[in-house]
């Protein structure tokens, strides 16, 4: 009888195991190369400590939320690093966690950098293809992961941010010409989360058509404290619904707050869940 039960509890242990591995599967956005990457798809990426640098073969990483917790709803995680690294981990990875703890499937991207050392990359080239890719992506998949294709957001830090807002304000039309069929896909958010945003993400002007949006940055931040304040007033002046928040200090790259004492700081993202909460972001709904 103990080995019975062993063996069920090795099989079950198995078994979450197994299912960990799939939420959190590594899906390349173009299976057979990146456009102007082919040659490098196979290239190892490059890692250490909190980064990730030397990336050709862009990719998305799954973080589905329990079943039972499931809102429908779902974000492309957007992590900064100045466009010459990722910062993968605290701007990836944990922002996927926790949004999947709030029942929305989140999906961590590895774009592009345009800023790495021998780069042939542009910003608004071939990470702004990567973002676009992505959102089209996971758009195209939300029958198979249960979501509802009309609340796919996109949520960036710092240099994530700036691709937030190239990708923000278009149409985000599919090719209906196209031979891949994702690329047919509409790869405009429905919401966007902006997080310290650096400067590329403030356009010309704001359509009144932009997706709604949240904010944060610490008003003591030397990068990017303006530039979120100058969305916050663009938003306003267009009558699109935002919400921001400022803290008093905090500087640049405070992540998902762990690592700063600032209470204000340390609790953003629980403003963040209230503010999807009350953007109906956070409602069950079954896929449609």
């Amino acid at each position: 009888m103990r080995r019975v039960v062993l063996a069920a509890a090795i099989l079950a242990l198995a078994s979450v195991a197994v299912s960990g591995q799939q939420n959190h599967e590594r899906i390349s956005l173009w299976p057979n190369g990146a456009p102007g990457s082919e040659s490098r798809k196979t290239e190892p990426e490059q890692a250490q400590d909190y980064w990730v640098k030397n990336v050709h073969d862009p990719s998305i990483t799954v973080y589905l939320p329990p079943p039972e917790k499931a809102t429908g709803a779902a974000v492309v995680v957007v992590p900064g690093g100045g466009h010459r690294l990722l910062v993968f981990k605290a701007e990836g990875l944990e922002p996927a966690e926790y949004l999947a703890t709030l029942g929305v499937a989140a999906f961590a991207l590895k774009y592009r950098l345009a800023r790495e050392e021998g780069s042939t990359y542009a910003i608004e080239k071939e990470a702004k293809a990567d973002t676009y890719r992505a959102l089209r992506m996971v758009r195209s998949r939300a029958a198979e992961w249960h979501l509802d294709p009309h609340r796919i957001g996109v949520m960036g830090f710092s240099a994530g941010g700036e691709l937030v807002g190239l990708v923000a304000y278009g149409s985000g039309d599919g090719n209906p010409q196209a031979a891949d069929p994702i690329d047919r896909v509409n790869g405009r958010p429905d919401f966007t989360i902006f997080v310290y945003p650096g400067p590329l993400a403030v356009p010309p002007t704001l359509p009144a058509t932009a997706p709604p949006a949240f904010l944060t940055a610490a008003s003591d931040d030397p990068c990017c404290a303006v530039p979120t304040i100058k969305l916050l007033q663009m938003y306003r002046d267009a009558g699109v619904p935002v919400e921001a928040h400022i803290a008093a200090k905090g500087g640049h790259g405070f992540n998902m707050g762990q690592r700063s004492k600032a209470k204000s700081v340390n609790t953003w993202p629980a403003r963040l869940a209230d503010w999807m909460s009350d953007s109906g972001l956070l409602a069950v709904q079954s896929a449609k």
